[in-house]
């Protein structure tokens, strides 16, 4: 079942991996806002972690099995329509069970499966260490009003939590002018840009063995933060952006 699952993981990457770099080279027309190139990294995201999709003459899926090749119909509840798996590096005559070209590939992605498992909790163990070892260092944050503090312990303001977030400010900005800041912070909250940003982590982490997939990473956090400065800016105007902008 693990082996079968990597090989799933393996082609959806590789899918990911156009879709994503589509995403890459439209994100250089400067134009487009920063809002909606969120909103299109949802695309790649999607695709890594959902194997299925409709094969239709217009369909997504349709395009992609034209540059990767092959996919593999699992149901066709008609002769136009159909929900296919990709089966990028044609490693697999049939889905359900996988049935391997030759018995050597069974070998190798048996191998591979355990190392991917392994290397994957691996990960998702050094982000629960990392999580939890950042709120105990703000435990003794210092309360300005709300849910806004102040901590000796960190560089740059930040939101922590998602259910109940904290905006987390360093002392040393107590003699600054920080509304700015806490409204920035307060966009990211309303947002829910926490969310985002850890089911993005969770989902490259599954995906751990494909660089691109960490080149997204860093872009889609980028567009996020250029995203969240470009609603501030909305709200308050651009006669305050360059305000805005030294804060």
């Amino acid at each position: 079942m693990l082996q079968e699952v990597f090989y799933w993981i393996f082609n959806m990457s590789i899918t990911a991996t156009i879709t994503g770099a589509i995403v890459m080279f439209v994100r250089f027309i400067k134009k487009i806002p920063r809002r909606i190139m969120v909103f299109l990294w949802i695309v790649p995201l999607v695709r890594m972690m959902v194997p299925f999709g409709l094969n239709s003459p217009y369909s997504l899926m349709s395009l992609l099995s034209k540059i990767t090749t092959k996919t593999i119909v699992v149901y066709q509840p008609t002769n136009h329509i159909a929900v296919s798996m990709t089966n990028c590096i044609m490693a697999a005559d049939t889905y359900f069970p996988i049935t391997y070209k030759v018995n050597i590939l069974e070998d190798i992605f048996g191998v591979a499966s355990v190392l991917w498992i392994v290397i994957l909790l691996a990960i998702l163990l050094m982000l629960c260490v990392t999580y939890v070892t950042t709120i105990y260092e703000i435990k003794d944050a210092t309360h300005l009003r709300d849910n806004i503090y102040f901590s000796k312990k960190i560089l740059s303001p930040a939101v922590y939590g998602i259910v109940q977030p904290k905006i987390i400010l360093p002392l040393s900005y107590k003699d600054r002018e920080i509304d700015f800041i806490i409204l920035h912070e307060k966009t990211h909250i309303r947002s829910l840009d926490n969310l985002w940003r850890v089911i993005a982590f969770g989902i490259v982490a599954i995906h751990w063995f494909n660089p691109f997939c960490w080149l997204f990473l860093k872009l889609f956090l980028e567009d996020l933060e250029l995203s969240c400065d470009e609603r501030v800016l909305t709200k308050i105007g651009t006669n305050y952006a360059k305000k805005y902008a030294s804060a």
